[in-house]
């Protein structure tokens, strides 16, 4: 454990490319472009499901990288960078819809593949023992939600300070994952001499199985929480402007407890505290329920509530989902290929369900105002779907032995 913090930074890297996807490129691309937000959601749309369908392809194919691993998840990182750059630093060549496009699916795809190798990495590094796997998550989350938090709110800080502030922050993007790079490579030197895994003997073993069907559940709150967390704020709490300090506050929230949860986890376990964090997340999403208009402080305190309770579960679970993978899967790429679709499976849920529903029951983005019946269905899905989800969680975390013996190959 002596390159911790290269770890640390490649996670920041990589977790900071998930914003600019998601929140900021659509907007810019509408904004500078003119581009029709129907036509860059269906883009978004059919590329989310092209990045779901080859996880499982990039977790095989990085089961079979040997010598060459440190030169192709280079290739990967620049491909990162350069998607960055093409994205927001680059007038579009084409079409900007097309452009797009290109640079979207250059960024899901770089994404998915340092994803997948990266966390898959972490098992060599960490060895079979409990407390390597929660040390090193300890510093991969803290990087990654540090990561995120510093997209969230660079975009802003550069308003009005430079030019093209889009541009500017690409070109730091950029710089950095060279830097995060270069830091990562005698780390994909660290190989097993493992077998690679098929996912039918990962899928065989009874307890990956139900650590998989507990990140569904247990990461859809997060998942549901994200893709309705500006329409809450906006039209629920009445609140315009107060949503990237409140994003910022739940990441920090997030980033500063993982240490602390990591600690709590060596010495205690990490399945009864990340009982515990889960308890504490559904009182926080209960207490969400009774906010309305004008408790934007309220609901900063919640933000730092539930964000240090997703500080555990990003930290905790993939430390106990990779410990399992030390002995099912020591190569790790396939059993992270299939947690990297779980994970992608929650969003797909949340975007494709919740907001035509919000739309049915007359919720409209940006109206002055909005019909009681939906602001309650809002509140009801933002935090109520939450609570359930997270106690549906709690019962699958409690009947889960971890210690139940390795399927044997087939």
């Amino acid at each position: 454990m002596t390159r911790l913090p290269a770890f640390a930074l490649f996670a920041a890297v990589i977790n900071a490319a998930g914003l600019p996807i998601y929140i900021y490129a659509p907007k810019y691309y509408a904004d500078t472009y003119g581009v029709s937000l129907t036509a860059l959601g269906a883009v978004l749309a059919a590329l989310r499901l092209f990045d779901v369908v080859q996880d499982p392809v990039l977790g095989w194919i990085s089961e079979r990288l040997d010598r060459a691993k440190p030169v192709v998840v280079t290739a990967g990182s620049a491909l990162l960078a350069l998607s960055m750059l093409g994205l927001f630093a680059l007038a579009p060549p084409i079409a900007p819809l097309w452009w797009f496009a290109i640079t979207i699916t250059g960024l899901f795809s770089a994404f998915s593949f340092l994803t997948i190798n990266f966390y898959a990495q972490g098992i060599a590094k960490a060895g079979a023992g409990d407390d390597g796997h929660v040390r090193l998550a300890a510093w991969r989350e803290t990087g990654a939600l540090l990561g995120i938090c510093a997209a969230a709110i660079a975009p802003t800080l550069l308003m009005g300070q430079v030019k093209s502030p889009f541009a500017t922050f690409a070109l730091g993007f950029a710089s950095l994952t060279a830097i995060a790079a270069l830091l990562m490579w005698p780390e994909w030197k660290a190989r097993t001499q493992a077998e690679a895994t098929p996912i039918r003997t990962i899928l065989s073993d009874h307890v990956t199985r139900r650590l998989l069907v507990l990140a569904l559940v247990n990461a859809t709150p997060l998942a549901v929480s994200s893709t309705l967390f500006l329409f809450f704020v906006d039209a629920r709490l009445q609140a315009p402007g107060w949503e990237g300090p409140l994003l910022v506050l739940f990441f920090l929230a997030a980033a500063v407890s993982s240490p602390a949860w990591s600690a709590a986890a060596r010495r205690f376990g990490a399945k009864p505290v990340l009982l515990l964090a889960m308890v504490a997340a559904v009182l926080s999403f209960g207490f969400t329920l009774t906010l309305g208009a004008g408790d934007e402080l309220a609901f900063a305190v919640v933000c730092v509530a539930s964000g240090a309770t997703i500080g555990a579960d990003l930290t905790l679970l993939p430390a106990m989902f990779a410990r399992r993978m030390a002995k099912v899967s020591p190569k790790g790429g396939q059993g992270f290929g299939l947690w990297s679709l779980v994970n992608k499976l929650t969003l797909a849920f949340a975007a494709a369900v919740l907001l035509p529903v919000l739309e049915q029951a007359g919720f409209r983005s940006g109206a002055p105002s909005n019909p009681q019946a939906a602001l309650s269905l809002l509140t009801g899905l933002y935090a109520g779907l939450p609570c359930a989800l997270k106690l549906a969680a709690i019962w699958l975390l409690s009947n889960l032995s971890l210690e139940e013996p390795v399927a044997p190959a087939t």
